[in-house]
């Protein structure tokens, strides 16, 4: 074959994607504005008043983002950002109709979020260069994570301490600071595999390393433990530490560390319990939120308008802009599950579990397809599906009483600003990830 050929089935190659990434991108596009209308019409009988500034900003967002992929990220999977695309749209959509100056500033940040996305699949050429900032990038994170216990910086609300405000900008540095420590935890486990992966005792079934090589199991046992204590967190606790027993077991291939992990966070949540009262009450809301006598308490409420509200939507909803998720408290942040099952239904529900699996599903092919190669790759793609799994899971049973309510938001769909950037962060190394290195020009 000449080299002319050779090149021109290159080029062939890379463009093949393009078809549908593109039916992809159009796709989330028109479901995006799609809900934002119905909402729309739904709530007040008319099309949005914002319906062209809102609409141009996911125009050229999700065309700008697709553009910035295709250039920089030719190779990667053109259903990752159309799938978080919808999730985006979506939340939006039922943001505004909740709540019309919320949607103002969750559309700020989604745009604040794009920009994110676009820089950091610009800036991150290559995902190993992150492997040579292993304690540095693992530094920043723990600096991030207590920030919010600093005196005068630090900010409780709902009677957990996770805020941060300087001067007039208010945020939660955890939400960023997550995604550096699964960056900092698959460096760092790739570089000890070996040695976590030696088995010299035995406890019963279970084959167990040297007692020194436990030591990080306890001290990520320790760090949630204290993020529980000191930040009355209860959510970020289990995040943190389900992220880390995930990782370890992935990087090992050992049981043992799942199993003692279990063990640990069991002793932890019983600990919990036993010494502070907002844990006791979030455990008791959970086992009684529908109680008749208790319903109307503060904390049982909100709750129980959840149970109601999804109720109320049945199998098919009652429309977007139809219903009444307004009367359950904190619906645009913790409660906007329950939102979207009053007015979409179980089919709705089920179809946002759906796009959650996807990106989890996703994820974790690029975790297997790099395996073989590359280790710190497949730990790092494996610790940003746990993000998004975990996160998933703990707000949606904690709204469906599967768990105690723990307070984190639902990835992608949740009002906040925070959030919504870190995830949109995460979005891009998965998307680098998928597409690998950038090619040089002129190499073949």
């Amino acid at each position: 074959m000449s080299r002319t050929a050779a090149g021109a089935d290159r080029a062939g190659a890379d463009r093949a994607p393009l078809v549908p990434a593109i039916a992809f991108t159009v796709l989330a596009l028109a479901l995006a504005v799609g809900a934002y209308v119905i909402a729309g019409f739904g709530k007040r009988g008319q099309l949005p008043t914002r319906f062209g500034l809102y609409a141009t900003i996911f125009v050229l967002g999700y065309l700008g983002a697709l553009a910035v992929t295709r250039r920089w990220a030719p190779n990667a999977d053109p259903a990752l950002f159309p799938t978080a695309g919808v999730l985006v749209g979506l939340g939006f959509a039922m943001i505004f109709r909740l709540s019309g100056g919320l949607a103002a500033e969750q559309a700020t940040w989604i745009w604040v979020g794009l920009l994110a996305f676009g820089a950091t699949v610009v800036v991150v050429r290559d995902h190993r260069m992150l492997d040579a900032y292993t304690y540095t990038i693992g530094l920043l994170g723990l600096v991030l994570l207590l920030l919010p216990v600093v005196p005068g910086i630090g900010k409780t609300i709902n009677g957990a301490r996770l805020w941060v405000e300087i001067g007039p900008l208010g945020f939660q540095p955890a939400e960023i600071g997550k995604v550096l420590v699964v960056i900092f935890l698959a460096s760092y486990l790739n570089q000890k595999r070996e040695l976590l992966q030696v088995a010299t005792s035995a406890l019963g079934p279970l084959r167990l390393p040297p007692a020194k090589h436990l030591g990080p199991l306890v001290l990520a046992w320790g760090a949630s433990l204290a993020i529980l204590f000191v930040q009355r967190d209860l959510g970020a606790s289990l995040l943190y530490f389900g992220i880390f027993v995930v990782m370890i077991w992935v990087a090992t291939g050992r049981v043992a560390y799942l199993v003692i992990g279990l063990l640990l966070f069991a002793a932890g949540a019983y600990a919990g319990w036993t010494l502070f009262d907002h844990v006791q009450l979030r455990v008791d809301v959970w086992l009684h939120a529908l109680d008749p006598t208790k319903v109307f308490e503060q904390g049982y409420g909100q709750l129980a308008q959840a149970q109601f509200g999804m109720a109320t939507g049945g199998l098919v909803g009652t429309g977007l802009g139809q219903g009444s998720p307004g009367l359950i408290p904190f619906a645009p942040t913790d409660f906007i599950f329950a939102a979207i099952g009053e007015e979409l239904g179980l089919l709705g529900t089920s179809a946002v579990l759906l796009l959650f699996v996807v990106l989890v599903g996703k994820a974790l092919r690029i975790a297997r397809t790099a395996a073989a190669h590359d280790g710190f790759g497949a730990l790092l793609a494996t610790g940003l599906a746990t993000i998004v799994a975990l996160q998933t899971f703990v707000i949606v049973g904690g709204v469906t009483r599967v768990i105690p309510l723990t307070g984190v938001t639902l990835p992608f769909m949740s009002y906040g600003g925070s959030s919504l950037v870190s995830n949109f962060v995460l979005l891009a190394l998965l998307v680098r990830l998928s597409s690998g290195p950038v090619p040089r020009r002129g190499v073949s």
